[in-house]
């Protein structure tokens, strides 16, 4: 049985896929894990970084002895196994994204980031809010925006991965996108798509940016697909 992590994006936790493990563990040996400052190591002291992040999965997969497993990483978590795989080739047997977003600039950052705010989220969607809380706790999700629009915006004048280091990337990568996500383009993922060595990009219909509104039965017969040959 082969090992898959699943990887959380921007403002996630390893928690919001518990739902889904159950539903993979008769295929994989399912791993998650919560990226430095989200979830169960909310209130750590370090700063947002997808370097820090790729370093986090790497010490990650070396506790765990995992050699090449699959990774399934959402937003950002995908944008984190691009950049290991970069840095340590074959890090991974095969790469699957969702909704991940490539396409940082200065402008893009700022829109991004100026959403990030605690008590404009409190005023307006409290109800994201409320789960951002469930999330990281009580108090810690209001650490994790600030911390997460300051890597945005960094990453806005200096993106982690450029289009070298797509070149560079030569296993198997399959790029999905929700066919209604606002926040990734199709244009941005094809770009990305047509750079990387073995890229395929894939839009599922209906499905929009938010993990917890992609109807979790549907992710999982796509990741069967994507992963199980036949």
């Amino acid at each position: 049985m082969k090992n898959l992590i699943i990887l959380h994006g921007a403002l996630g936790a390893k928690s919001q896929f518990e739902q889904l493990i159950p539903q993979l563990t008769n295929h994989f040996k399912v791993y998650t894990l919560d990226f430095s400052g989200h979830g169960t190591k909310s209130g750590d002291e370090m700063e947002f970084s997808i370097e820090q992040f790729a370093k986090d999965l790497k010490e990650f997969m070396i506790e765990n002895e995992l050699q090449k497993p699959l990774v399934f990483g959402y937003s950002m978590g995908g944008y984190v196994a691009l950049k290991l795989e970069s840095m340590e080739p074959n890090s991974f047997e095969k790469i699957v994204t969702l909704g991940t977003k490539f396409n940082w600039n200065p402008e893009s950052a700022e829109k991004e980031a100026k959403m990030l705010n605690a008590e404009k989220i409190e005023e307006k969607v409290p109800a994201f809010g409320a789960y951002l809380k469930s999330l990281h706790g009580e108090n810690a999700w209001k650490i994790v925006l600030p911390k997460t629009a300051k890597m945005m915006l960094e990453l806005g004048n200096n993106p982690a991965i450029d289009q070298a280091d797509f070149r560079g990337i030569h296993i198997p990568v399959l790029l999905l996108r929700g066919e209604k996500d606002a926040m990734v383009t199709e244009e941005e993922t094809t770009k990305v798509q047509s750079l990387l060595g073995n890229g395929n990009y894939q839009e599922v219909p209906e499905w929009q940016h938010p993990i917890n509104l992609v109807p979790s039965d549907q992710l999982v017969q796509q990741l069967l697909s994507s992963y199980l040959p036949g």
